[in-house]
């Protein structure tokens, strides 16, 4: 993974207001769409490999922000990101399981 991509990851979590979240498949489709050209990101991955930078590389930013396309927080960080998300008031399901996406994503820009 080059550090474009990274950087680029990392910049648009890094937008994800509180109380919001975004997914990975969001970000990637952003990344492909959106990204200046001399930079080299597009076409670069998909949300396997946004998945990939927070996991290597998001302890700085609001990774449990993201989620799925389902709004399931990552596995292993489950129940902190749902504690996370919750302390932020981002709308959850009825479980307090998921995000409900419907009501709290962030498209960005």
């Amino acid at each position: 993974m080059d550090d474009a991509y990274l950087d680029a990851v990392l910049s648009v979590v890094e937008r994800v207001p509180p109380g919001r979240a975004t997914t990975y498949g969001l970000i990637a489709e952003y990344l492909r769409d959106h990204s200046d050209p001399d930079l080299g990101v597009r076409d670069r991955g998909g949300p396997r490999q946004v998945g990939t930078v927070l996991s290597r590389a998001g302890g700085d930013v609001p990774w449990w922000r993201v989620v799925n396309a389902t709004g399931n927080p990552p596995a292993r960080h489950r129940v902190r990101a749902l504690d996370e998300l919750r302390a932020e008031g981002c709308p959850l399901t009825a479980d307090g399981a998921r995000v409900r996406l419907r009501d709290a994503v962030w498209l960005p820009d």
